[in-house]
Order: C-alpha cells, then structure tokens, then sequence
C-alpha cells in the first residue's frame, strides 16, 4: 500500500463583482494560475473569476467533488457567508499561495455541520 500522500481542494473563485465559481482540483496553485491567466474558455473567463476567495483542503478527491457539489447546491447568500467566515475582506487567498496551504478547520467545521441543509 503507498504511503503518498494526495491532497485535492475544493475552492470558491470570485470576480471583482462578486461572481461566484466553486470548483476542485488536485493541484490549487496551477489551478488558480490557470484561473488568473484565463487559460481556458469557460464560466470563470467568462465572468472573470480570478480571485482565490475561499478553499479547503482535502486528503481524498471523493471528499473535496462531495463538498464541491455541497456547495453548488447552497444559494449564493450561503456561499457569500462561507466566505466572508474566513474572508471577511474578500482579499485575493491566492497572493503567496503555495502547495501546502493548511486546511482551515474552521470552514471544516462550518461545512460539517452545514452538510444536511440546502
């Protein structure tokens, strides 16, 4: 059995108008670049999502695609909460984001104890 270590994330992008993308991926500092540099057409180069708003860090994929899609099915006034709980400035998360970004337990909880509403 391997002993490595893979980490997804589920992470919330947001323009400068407050459009919201939740997304996940296995990679959060290529996947921002990729956001920020519009390197794929779609929502977030469309509405132009490039801000790193919020994020989770998760130790299997199966956790973060089920808290991404979790998130999608809250509405907006809930995501905007889940936000502004840990990023009450809306600053951009991703200035000096690195792998290795901790998970914030916190939104862990708050996610934990959101899981059976919608």
């Amino acid at each position: 059995m391997s002993t490595r270590q893979h980490n997804s994330w589920t992470y919330i992008m947001a323009s400068a108008s407050c459009v919201l993308y939740v997304g996940v991926t296995n990679d959060l500092e290529r996947r921002v670049w990729e956001h920020k540099h519009k390197l794929a057409d779609g929502f977030t180069k469309k509405y132009n999502c490039t801000k790193l708003a919020w994020f989770e860090q998760f130790r299997e994929i199966r956790d973060a695609i089920a808290c991404e899609k979790r998130i999608k099915g809250w509405l907006r006034v809930r995501k905007i909460a889940l936000i502004e709980r840990t990023n009450p400035t809306w600053r951009d998360l991703s200035t000096g984001c690195h792998n290795g970004v901790q998970t914030n337990t916190e939104t862990a909880e708050i996610l934990r104890s959101a899981q059976n509403d919608t």
